[in-house]
């Protein structure tokens, strides 16, 4: 089961995930999406949210195939996760001045 996850070219890693593995969990999110220990942060699909942040077996349930996630960050745990949320936040305070995530991260 390939799922169609495309990645923010300028991805937000969080503390415990090393940019030299950073390949290997790519394929093995796409491969077996049902392992463990990852947390995704994606753009919301729902108007309301800006971000989702969910752990990464959840890419085993069908709706995900049908709408693969933009992932703009990956984390090792929810905390870190939320670490990495709060420096996107930063960032895009710093360059644009708002809290657009959503148009922020597309760019």
């Amino acid at each position: 089961m390939a799922l169609g996850i495309m990645y923010h070219p300028k991805l937000y890693l969080g503390g415990s995930i090393r940019k030299e593995k950073l390949d290997r969990i790519k394929k093995k999110l796409e491969r077996r999406p049902g392992f463990s220990g990852v947390f995704l942060i994606s753009i919301s699909r729902n108007a309301s949210d800006q971000l989702d942040i969910y752990e990464a077996r959840q890419l085993c349930q069908s709706y995900y195939r049908k709408y693969p996630p933009f992932v703009v960050g990956i984390a090792g745990s929810r905390e870190e996760a939320l670490q990495l949320v709060e420096r996107m936040v930063t960032d895009c305070l710093r360059d644009r001045g708002d809290c657009a995530l959503k148009e922020y991260l597309r760019c």
